[in-house]
């Protein structure tokens, strides 16, 4: 007799059923990458940091992956239209993508009631530079014990988006630290999406047990991550496989 096989259900991101629509009618825009695992591949209640390139990084891992993602994002990404518009013509397209700047205040009247809506479907978690920092760090220890996969972009991008990452700020370390006060010893995930190849390489996991275990300090861990990062963006695969 025979069997029918049982389909696997496709995996889909906790978001709101509209936002999935608008991630639909994206994929002409962000085509699907070839992700690449090292090891094993994220499952929930990790940390995961990755270079940036742009909206490119984040928005293939957002509509491609197949592991559960919250983002980290700075505030004014997630702090209403005026702020966010304010963001994206100064800091984000004039000074990291180096656009003109009045091309950049024409280009977001229409693009940053657009991202907007976006970010408020992604669910982002807002960070900041002052004491509200703890608050997001509460809420990603949340996330993580909920099952998550907190990503991170930790890259100094003062200079734009490097393929080289110069530095890494070091968030990401105290979000560690909060999960260990916690009794959750979280595994940390290196990430590098090569934006011209379309391909996404992940590490193998490292507990941050093991970062720690030899009393290196924070500046010495993240400078071990970020030179694993960039190993990675120079890594070539066949991508006919």
């Amino acid at each position: 007799m025979e069997t029918k096989e049982k389909k696997v259900k496709k995996f889909k991101q906790k978001r709101k059923a509209w936002f999935r629509g608008m991630k639909v009618m994206m994929k002409c825009r962000y085509r699907r990458p070839q992700f690449v695992y090292l090891g094993e591949k994220p499952t929930s209640g990790s940390i995961i940091i990755s270079n940036h390139e742009g909206t490119d990084a984040p928005m293939s891992l957002e509509m491609y992956c197949s592991f559960p993602v919250r983002f980290w994002g700075t505030a004014e990404m997630n702090s209403g239209l005026r702020k966010l518009y304010s963001y994206q013509t100064k800091v984000y397209y004039h000074e990291k993508k180096h656009w003109n700047l009045f091309l950049a205040r024409m280009f977001c009247l229409i693009a940053s009631p657009l991202t907007n809506l976006y970010y408020k479907g992604l669910n982002l978690i807002s960070t900041y530079h002052d004491s509200r920092f703890r608050q997001t760090l509460l809420e990603s220890l949340a996330a993580i014990q909920s099952g998550d996969n907190v990503v991170i972009f930790p890259e100094k991008s003062d200079k734009g988006y490097l393929p080289e990452l110069e530095d890494f700020y070091k968030g990401f370390l105290s979000l560690a630290n909060v999960c260990k006060a916690k009794g959750i010893d979280v595994s940390i995930y290196v990430s590098y999406y090569k934006k011209k190849e379309k391909v996404y390489i992940f590490d193998a996991p490292v507990k941050y047990s093991e970062l720690i275990k030899d009393g290196a300090t924070r500046n010495e861990i993240a400078k071990k991550l970020l030179d694993r990062c960039n190993e990675l963006g120079k890594m070539q695969f066949d991508k006919t496989k």
